[in-house]
């Protein structure tokens, strides 16, 4: 199978090694605006050629179309790519957002051949420099408003997700963004929060780097995702993501009141039942 990849940073490159290292593709085709990035993923070998995008339309060997660019760019670029799919080839992003995307290609005529797809995986780092082997083993998948799809799309992506060792689950795209604003892109954005509070309070960089441990670093890891990618994720989800904050905000309130109060046993019970995530978590 011939895939083409529209996206060569961190999560296109990624996915083309775990279809190259689990025999779905034979060849794998690069799309991106970055020339850096496409110089990068073929010197990798992580893609086999590297072409324009409007080229992608005269391609009749390409069967599995993947977008993988900031979530902003995600429903432009699948507009142009329905409007020039052939019978038989298939469309999906990996974006981390859908609610917009499904509801600007909702009633476009080749709807069906796209599937919206988000594999809970990534790290702070960008680029395919940075693409990791393996990465979505054991992760979970959401695909998002199967039933906008034709069901022999939804069986081969979902083949190729299994495949590579995704748990796959299901969501209409209104509730899969509400879900990921609590727990994933609140994660970002009160990463980015706590980064900007210690570089405000802390000014001598070297007593950051001699007394952050290793409790610290994990908080602040996401700190160092790209903007080109976080930006966009927020502005998309925006209602969501605000009504996340005024709870996390809350939640720190009340901790500072308690603070404020020497209120041992109520800063004991609130750690008690924070502690019990850790039940969810190793299901």
């Amino acid at each position: 199978m011939k895939v083409a990849i529209v996206g060569t940073g961190l999560m296109g490159s990624s996915f083309a090694h775990s279809l190259r290292d689990n025999n779905l593709a034979s060849y794998i085709i690069g799309i991106d605006k970055n020339k850096e990035n496409l110089s990068t993923a073929l010197e990798l070998n992580i893609i086999d050629e590297a072409i324009e995008f409007e080229q992608i339309a005269s391609r009749e060997d390409i069967k599995l179309i993947v977008i993988t660019i900031p979530v902003d760019k995600i429903p432009m670029v699948a507009i142009k790519l329905l409007n020039n799919v052939r019978p038989g080839q298939i469309v999906m992003d990996m974006g981390s957002t859908k609610s917009e995307l499904c509801e600007i290609i909702k009633e476009h005529k080749n709807r069906n051949q796209f599937v919206a797809t988000h594999p809970m995986w990534g790290t702070e780092n960008s680029g395919p420099q940075s693409a990791v082997k393996g990465a979505f083993k054991g992760r979970v998948l959401v695909l998002c408003d199967t039933d906008k799809s034709d069901k022999d799309a939804v069986a081969f992506v979902e083949n190729i997700y299994s495949t590579i060792g995704m748990r796959i689950t299901y969501m209409e795209s209104e509730q899969h963004d509400m879900h990921a604003a609590y727990v994933s892109h609140i994660s970002h954005i009160t990463s980015y929060a706590l980064a900007l509070t210690v570089l405000e309070k802390e000014r001598e960089e070297n007593r950051i780097f001699d007394l952050s441990g290793a409790g610290f670093e994990s908080t602040v890891r996401l700190a160092k995702s790209s903007p080109d990618m976080w930006t966009p994720i927020f502005m998309q989800n925006k209602y969501n993501v605000l009504d996340v904050l005024r709870e996390h905000i809350h939640q720190l309130q009340i901790l500072r009141r308690m603070l404020e109060k020497d209120d041992v046993k109520g800063i004991t019970e609130s750690i008690q039942k924070a502690n019990s995530i850790k039940r969810i978590l190793n299901r």
